[in-house]
């Protein structure tokens, strides 16, 4: 066993996430650790939902950092919103909509599953055709930003037809908030979740949440204990709320905070409309480069992700080794396909602070290389992305 501190390797992370976190945001969360119960941090946590709400687009007041990586939050707001019986939505068109159901029927919530292709967008008219067919839904819950497939869905029409229908709309933004609009008031969500790794660009660990009035009171009035202790929403916010003394739930990850308040500092200066503008245009370029390496995608163009880019693998070529070489040749990282879709497709991230020029450029010379080297490279010319 190694007795000396850890060094990690410098990494261009164009995965499914983590993306790249600044060093400025690293040096925010190496600052001094104080009490999470400290007037000072109680005060700063203020300001962390403050610049919560402004990236979700909303002025929910059950608005926080949950203390756990994304999928904690997704089963957080599953326990707080449902109870053993309660009929469930799932929109299923990816490995994340699929989590959404094994966590509902461990809660004892009835699942109703609507399934897409992957790769797809959700369809509306089926979800449409099975909330008439299930009036007594509770919740329809879906992912606007599928990471395991690079497809997006309409979620503002998805949200519409949750209030049409009388129930409560549940969005999965983990891969969207930050690349793309996010539009919690205006596209009237009742619930979302997301996470901190992705286009936030901050390290992962924390999960922000956001619940409307509507979702509010559901938790509010329910017959019977949320299921978890430590994600009960009504308990959480006896400590992240901003009325009357801060009672004591858990000890929060201090550190972590910092870096996520300074990562969300660091969108506010970009300009969100600017951020997402950013994360269009490197698309694109990365979508030229692929292309002119003979490289096709797997998304329609219409419900592609510009921050999650599925690309189908050439015949012939062997999945890992392509990966291998260019994390240990080339110090690249991106993403393998996951369920149907493994061995299949690679997922090319430009998240964050990673959706680059530079990024594109790197990542189409080290592909060119390594395709060219096992037998996929279709194309001997090589095109500078502008």
């Amino acid at each position: 066993m190694s007795e000396q501190s850890f060094a990690p390797p410098e990494r261009l992370l164009m995965g499914p996430g983590p993306s790249h976190v600044t060093p400025r945001v690293l040096n925010a969360a190496a600052r001094p650790t104080i009490g999470h119960l400290d007037p000072v941090f109680i005060a700063f946590m203020e300001e962390v939902k403050g610049l919560l709400q402004w990236l979700f687009r909303t002025s929910n007041r059950l608005t926080m950092p949950v203390s756990g990586p994304a999928t904690a939050a997704m089963e957080a707001c599953l326990v707080n919103l449902l109870e053993r019986g309660d009929k469930l939505l799932v929109c299923r068109n990816g490995v994340f909509g699929q989590r959404m159901v094994e966590m509902a029927e461990r809660i004892g919530a009835e699942v109703i599953v609507v399934d897409d292709d992957w790769g797809r967008a959700i369809d509306l008219n089926k979800v449409e055709e099975s909330l008439k067919a299930n009036p007594d839904t509770r919740v329809l819950a879906f992912v606007h930003a599928e990471t395991s497939t690079g497809a997006r869905s309409d979620a503002q029409a998805l949200a519409t037809l949750a209030r049409r229908y009388g129930c409560l709309s549940l969005m999965d933004c983990v891969t969207s908030l930050g690349g793309i609009p996010v539009e919690i008031d205006a596209w009237g969500i009742d619930a979302a979740y997301s996470g901190t790794q992705k286009c936030i660009s901050a390290p992962p660990g924390l999960s922000p949440v956001t619940l409307g009035a509507r979702a509010s009171d559901v938790i509010r009035n329910r017959k019977t204990p949320v299921q978890s202790w430590f994600m009960d929403f009504g308990l959480v916010m006896n400590y992240w709320g901003s009325e009357g003394p801060r009672s004591y739930h858990h000890t929060a990850p201090v550190n972590a905070l910092y870096g996520l308040h300074e990562a969300l500092l660091v969108l506010r200066e970009q300009g969100l409309e600017n951020v997402w503008k950013r994360h269009a245009e490197v698309s694109e370029q990365l979508r030229i480069a692929l292309e002119d390496l003979g490289l096709s995608f797997l998304v329609p163009e219409g419900e592609r992700l510009p921050q999650l880019n599925t690309v189908r693998i050439p015949d012939g070529i062997d999945d890992a080794e392509v990966r291998s070489r260019l994390l240990v040749s080339h110090g690249i990282e991106i993403g393998a396909g996951l369920g149907p879709l493994a061995g299949k497709v690679w997922r090319i991230g430009l998240m964050g602070e990673s959706c680059r020029s530079e990024s594109v450029q790197r990542c189409r010379d080290a592909l060119a290389s390594v395709l060219a080297d096992t037998g996929g490279n279709r194309s001997g010319e090589r095109r500078a992305v502008v």
